[in-house]
């Protein structure tokens, strides 16, 4: 089915949905957003992702032009009008129309924008035998400069380490922050697991909160793994029995190979399938 586009208040095709050149989230990267998920067509843990589309907005000094009720009912509309059991929202705020200067009082309204389609990152076998992955020599930003738990439109960085992915040939990167340690993937949180522990980089420390890594985190504790939130080094990835990738779009992934290096057996190992079992009926179930 083609996906469904909503632009404020007005629903349109994949062809003439369109938005302005002076809009700054096109010029500036200037504006957050979400990816949310929808399952048996009920949207996954809707309440988190628009409290966290809201910070983000905060965070920037941007007013989002809908009450938080309302977005919820945009959102559920939309899902209903598209018809998909299994979709991607994709939930975007942009500052609006505004010059070609950098000054944000200049755009008048931020436009919102729900489009909701289907998305594939990998095809099944990568989730059945694992990823392939290599550190990013490009850093994430330094969290003083903009803070990660920003779900903001600028996403080059990611970008660019993605790039040096798909020149190596694996299917993933992991980046750095500017000391050193773990960050996440180009688009998602990072798991190590060690004699049946969970550990992943904490969240003051440059990374954005997923909502699939809270999920996970709450699913791990009830199976009664261990949990830790801890900086993480190269060496603790390389040594770890299992590794895994955790997000909206990808939802749990393992990674089998690391910089050249087999991560544990060179399989998805246990810990990571129980979990990824957990969170599909997590996920079917709403919850």
């Amino acid at each position: 089915m083609p996906p469904i586009i909503w632009i404020d208040g007005t629903y349109h095709d994949r062809n003439d949905a369109k938005v302005s050149v002076f809009d700054h989230g096109l010029l500036y990267g200037d504006g957050v957003f979400e990816g949310i998920r929808v399952y048996n067509r009920r949207v996954f843990r809707l309440g988190q992702h628009i409290d966290r589309l809201y910070a983000s907005a905060k965070g920037v000094w941007l007013e989002i032009p809908l009450a938080k009720p309302a977005m919820h009912r945009l959102v559920e509309e939309a899902v209903a009008k598209s018809g998909l059991d299994e979709a991607y929202i994709r939930l975007v705020v942009t500052r609006g129309v505004g010059d070609l200067g950098l000054d944000p009082r200049k755009c008048a309204k931020p436009s919102i924008i729900c489009i909701v389609d289907t998305i594939q990152l990998w095809s099944p076998d990568r989730y059945e035998k694992g990823l392939t992955a290599l550190t990013a020599a490009t850093p994430i930003s330094h969290r003083e400069s903009l803070s990660p738990r920003i779900k903001s439109l600028n996403y080059l960085s990611h970008i660019m380490a993605k790039v040096e992915g798909i020149a190596a040939g694996v299917d993933e990167v992991i980046m750095l922050d500017s000391q050193g340690y773990v960050a996440e993937a180009s688009g998602m949180n990072l798991f190590a697991v060690t004699n049946g522990t969970l550990r992943t980089p904490p969240a003051y420390a440059g990374i954005l909160r997923g909502v699939t890594r809270d999920a996970v985190i709450e699913l791990a504790r009830e199976a009664t793994y261990g949990v830790e939130e801890v900086p993480l080094n190269r060496y603790d990835l390389y040594t770890a029995d299992e590794m895994f990738l955790t997000g909206t779009a990808a939802e749990i992934v393992a990674v089998t190979r690391l910089d050249g290096r087999s991560i544990g057996t060179g399989k998805p190992g246990p810990t990571t399938q129980q979990l990824a079992k957990r969170f599909k009926a997590l996920a079917t179930r709403g919850d």
